[in-house]
């Protein structure tokens, strides 16, 4: 029987793609139900269906899951690979895919999500977020050659709870052309070209124009 996984607009709503991500790559049957962001914290909708009244929101064979993370552990049940097998590198990706649910907020403050927003560096750049997107920057290197050759994905050759985390920061470093180590450019690229990544942006294009919001509505 399907389930169903409660997402806002996919082309704001940074959470909602990470759980999206980990339900799709767990193969989970749900059905995907959409709604308008209309920013502020305005979307009302959203309170009365989900339990922290946030996206995403997903309800699975009896589960009722909520939370990014909480989702990505809920799916890496059905599908293993979702976390390294070694248990020490397991326990990295737990850290690093912890690390962004808690942390890198100057990022999320001053780089909103928009998958359509043109592609330009910021006119000014604070002290915080300079210092937010260094962090960024060596927590994904670390991440990435941790074997000691840089792989595709964090933690390796396929996507992983850690990739569904930081997937939204892949989209913000190309879209604001933050400062970032060569090797973490590399991985925003292949995170880009992921037929998954793909899909998202092409769902967001055919999403009803007036869903957009004005940059001052984020």
């Amino acid at each position: 029987m399907a389930g169903t996984l409660l997402i806002g607009s996919r082309r704001y709503s940074s959470w909602s793609l990470r759980g999206w991500l980990a339900v799709k790559l767990a193969k989970l049957d749900v059905d995907e139900k959409v709604i308008a962001l209309k920013g502020g914290g305005k979307t009302t909708e959203i309170h009365a269906l989900s339990p922290n009244k946030l996206v995403p929101y997903l309800q699975h064979d009896g589960a009722h899951v909520w939370e990014s993370l909480a989702i990505c552990e809920y799916c890496a049940e059905h599908e293993p690979s979702l976390w390294p097998q070694d248990r020490v590198v397991r326990a990295h990706a737990r850290s690093v895919s912890a690390q962004m649910h808690a942390g890198f907020r100057p990022i999320r403050q001053n780089c909103p999500m928009d998958v359509e927003r043109v592609p330009a560096p910021l006119s000014e750049i604070s002290e915080d977020l300079a210092k937010d997107v260094a962090l960024l920057s060596e927590t994904l290197k670390g991440a990435l050659i941790r074997s000691g050759t840089a792989t595709p994905y964090l933690f390796g050759d396929v996507l992983t709870v850690a990739d569904c985390m930081y997937a939204p920061v892949a989209i913000r470093i190309h879209t604001y052309q933050l400062n970032v180590d060569p090797v973490v450019k590399a991985w925003v690229q292949s995170m880009l070209h992921h037929p998954l990544m793909k899909e998202w942006y092409s769902l967001a294009d055919v999403e009803p124009a007036e869903w957009r919001l004005s940059y001052e509505d984020k």
